[in-house]
């Protein structure tokens, strides 16, 4: 299985001057946890709803001025669309990340896995394996 079979298609962009209020109402909008950045179709960074709570926060921020060049983790890490879930929770351990906007081979944004995502597979996969397992079972 790639992440193609698993990416949620259609992620949410914005280009780095986009404003944080924008940001934040595409969020709720969209009732999505972050926004990936991009310029040219390419990620460049990505803010999610903690960064934006966290840099309102800030003490000399002003958050209607702020935009998500502002906020944004710059050069998120990214899979390709062809590589397999054990890569990709091997990099999001290791990178401590939550979400992995996933590219194509010219590295345009194509989509995006997050960790609800995968834990929403596994519950699917260990219920069919729980079928296996009651199946070949006996009686009680």
């Amino acid at each position: 299985m790639t992440l193609e079979d698993v990416a949620t298609p259609g992620v949410e962009t914005a280009g780095p001057d986009t404003s944080v209020e924008v940001l934040a109402d595409t969020m709720a909008e969209r009732t999505v946890g972050s926004v990936v950045i991009t310029e040219d179709g390419a990620p460049v960074g990505i803010v999610t709803d903690r960064d934006l709570a966290l840099a309102t926060f800030r003490g000399d921020a002003d958050p209607a001025t702020m935009t998500a060049n502002d906020v944004m983790t710059p050069d998120p890490r990214t899979m390709n669309v062809n590589e397999g879930i054990l890569e990709l929770t091997n990099a999001m351990c290791r990178d401590e990340v939550r979400r992995m906007p996933v590219v194509d081979a010219d590295g345009h944004v194509v989509g995006i896995v997050t960790l609800d995502d995968l834990v929403r597979l596994l519950v699917a996969e260990l219920g069919n394996l729980a079928g296996v397992i009651e199946a070949e079972s006996p009686p009680y």
